[in-house]
């Protein structure tokens, strides 16, 4: 009866061993519900600094402690949410001024919409020095200087 209890337990030890593997710092993710507390510190008993009200608003994570992670934002706000609050959705905001969404990788391609600074959009792909984005029923290239929420030569998808 004991060995019984033995397998199970050696599972369970390994299993959360895996789940505890570290993610590399500083990345990118993405806020998960319209509604975020900023907290000053990192645990439930921290006063709430702000509301973040925007879902998919891609934040920076810059450290952790346990379930907690101090993110950065585009304004470079810092603060703490816990871990169920992001996701590694990749989203980005437009910068920089008014841009065009472009059908192809290249600047002489057909615009397909103008793009306000501080939009959301989904980050579908990253190469060199173009990104593809989806807004709403849009989905086209944007050049990546024009986005916050990626790194210089970080290649995605």
């Amino acid at each position: 009866m004991k060995r019984y209890l033995y397998i199970p337990l050696v599972f369970l030890m390994f299993s959360s061993a895996m789940r505890a593997e570290k993610i590399p710092l500083p990345r990118f993710v993405s806020l998960r519900p319209d509604e975020v507390n900023a907290r000053v510190g990192p645990g439930p008993n921290y006063p709430v600094e702000w509301v973040y009200l925007k879902t998919g608003l891609p934040v920076e994570v810059t450290a952790e402690f346990d379930t907690w992670r101090k993110i950065r934002d585009s304004e470079n706000a810092e603060s703490w949410v816990h871990q169920s609050m992001i996701c590694s959705k990749r989203h980005a905001i437009v910068q920089g001024g008014e841009t065009i969404l472009f059908g192809e990788m290249d600047i002489n391609s057909r615009p397909l919409v103008r793009l306000q600074q501080g939009v959301v959009v989904e980050l579908l792909k990253c190469r060199d020095e173009w990104c593809q984005i989806r807004i709403y029923d849009f989905k086209g290239w944007i050049p990546r200087k024009y986005l916050w929420g990626l790194y210089p030569h970080e290649n995605i998808g």
